[in-house]
């Protein structure tokens, strides 16, 4: 009976832990390897910090210092997303906020390094102006837009900002002109006229 017992014992550590660790540990290595894939594809991405913000709270013992900071990130080629990170250190941060940036990225239009056409954004109290400006013209945009501009690839660019100087509600309004253009490619095709006649009639 006793050797009986010991055997239930064995056979049920064969099948059941055994197999289970080992599937644990398959699992584990995907995980592993999918996280490199992430990785390696966000590689090219480039990150720029518009903004960090010192949050104070008033506690029994003194202040207790956070700290949130506004980031955007961009391949220089039309894909841009910006983030808000908060953390008790900085460094924790701007971390916080390259990953929140990286989970909403979006495809803006471009059009000979510039923006296909005029267009205003507005986000609470900012409110943003966006024109196209000819080659060698630069970015002409102040440092919130400065930096989601350069971000998303934009050489030239002229624009303003005519509402709130608060650096989230900028960046936001300035993703809202973005977001609204249009492609002058699809444009043309869905018109079925060529490309010069869509911006000069």
């Amino acid at each position: 009976m006793a050797e009986f017992n010991t055997g239930n014992r064995g056979g049920g550590n064969d099948r059941g832990g055994n197999d289970r660790r080992g599937g644990g540990n398959d699992r584990r290595g995907n995980d592993r390897n999918n996280e490199q894939q992430s990785r390696t594809g966000d590689s090219d991405l480039k990150e720029k910090v518009v903004a960090i913000n010192r949050v104070a709270k008033v506690v029994k013992g003194g202040r207790r210092f956070s700290f949130s900071a506004i980031v955007v990130v961009g391949d220089g080629n039309g894909t841009v997303g910006y983030g808000l990170g908060k953390a008790n250190e900085v460094t924790d941060a701007i971390a916080k906020g390259i990953d929140d940036a990286k989970k909403n990225l979006v495809k803006v239009p471009l059009y000979k390094h510039t923006v296909p056409h005029v267009m205003e954004g507005k986000y609470s109290g900012g409110f943003v102006l966006v024109q196209p400006a000819a080659a060698g013209t630069g970015v002409i945009a102040g440092g919130a837009m400065r930096a989601v501009f350069e971000s998303a690839g934009i050489k030239d660019v002229l624009a303003k900002s005519k509402g709130s100087s608060n650096p989230h509600n900028v960046v936001k309004a300035t993703f809202d002109a973005l977001l609204k253009m249009r492609d002058p490619m699809q444009i043309a095709q869905a018109r079925g006229i060529t490309l010069s006649q869509v911006f000069n009639g």
